[in-house]
């Protein structure tokens, strides 16, 4: 059995009732309101495709369409990348700006993010040209220019109070990962470490790195350790470095994605925040937790 949703951006909601019974009708099933008019499922659809007949009502809304699992919904584990998904930058981006290198390092970021670059080489390249910095400009960076993803600490605190295990997982840098995960509330936070000396950058990160193959291996040691079950499981991220884990996961969801990863991903999430991962998972808006 499957559920289609509906879920539109919490900040311009454009999920009208007509568009829902739209689709309700075109694909079969029972109409359920999650938050009105943000997000709504549709209960054991009937047509063949019910996501492609969805996507293509809602042609040019700003309206995800993702089909679900009814079996195992709400998740006992969410795994998340964080740059570009739990915070709204890329944080090595806004370090280069204050060395006047952003364009430069901003090149190989977006490359190294749509797989088109080796992840841990341009890792080291990008990094090799921040030498010098010093801490104290790194967290007045971190102060200033990061800012939290909509929707992130909701999805975090509700999934929490249920009674699953929430884990940050970043190829960026413990600096940011550690103050934004506490922030937000993740159980565990994993992300490369940054060499200092004498209180500026060496221009190297501590091996071995966090990439995509160690994003996959903390996903399946947590399923042995914790003893869940792949189904019960949830990934989210935006980048090449996290199509294994969102591949593995029981579901993984390509958020405001890189087009190689949101056409590779089991769910594409391009309109919603990161409520909408409670969405899936069935919570309706008075069960958040904010």
């Amino acid at each position: 059995m499957s559920v289609l949703c509906l879920i539109a951006n919490p900040a311009d909601p454009e999920l009208s009732p007509e568009l829902a019974e739209t689709v309700r009708r075109e694909v079969g099933g029972t109409l359920n309101w999650l938050a009105h008019p943000i997000a709504c499922e549709i209960a054991d659809p009937k047509s063949t495709d019910p996501l492609a007949a969805a996507r293509a009502l809602m042609a040019g809304k700003a309206v995800d369409a993702a089909l679900v699992s009814r079996a195992n919904r709400r998740k006992k584990l969410m795994i998340a990348d964080m740059d570009s998904t739990m915070i709204n930058q890329e944080c090595i981006d806004e370090i280069a700006d204050a060395l006047g290198l952003k364009p430069r390092i901003s090149e190989i970021t977006a490359r190294a993010m749509n797989g088109e670059l080796d992840f841990a080489e341009a890792l080291d390249t990008r990094v090799a040209l921040l030498k010098g910095l010093e801490r104290q400009k790194i967290a007045e960076i971190r102060r200033e220019r990061i800012t939290f993803a909509s929707g992130g600490r909701a999805l975090v605190q509700t999934m929490k109070a249920y009674g699953a295990h929430t884990v940050l997982i970043s190829g960026g840098f413990t600096f940011f990962a550690d103050y934004i995960g506490k922030r937000i509330g993740f159980d565990e936070v994993e992300a490369n470490e940054l060499l200092f000396e004498n209180d500026r950058l060496t221009g190297a990160v501590k091996k071995p790195i966090v990439d995509r193959n160690r994003k996959l291996n903390k996903l399946e040691e947590l399923i042995t350790e914790r003893g869940y079950a792949p189904a019960e499981t949830l990934a989210v991220g935006d980048g090449a470095n996290d199509l294994p884990m969102l591949k593995a996961a029981g579901l993984g969801v390509a958020l405001h994605a890189k087009p190689v990863v949101a056409a590779e991903a089991p769910v594409r999430i391009d309109h919603g925040d990161l409520t909408a991962l409670l969405y899936l998972q069935g919570y309706q808006e008075d069960d958040f937790v904010r």
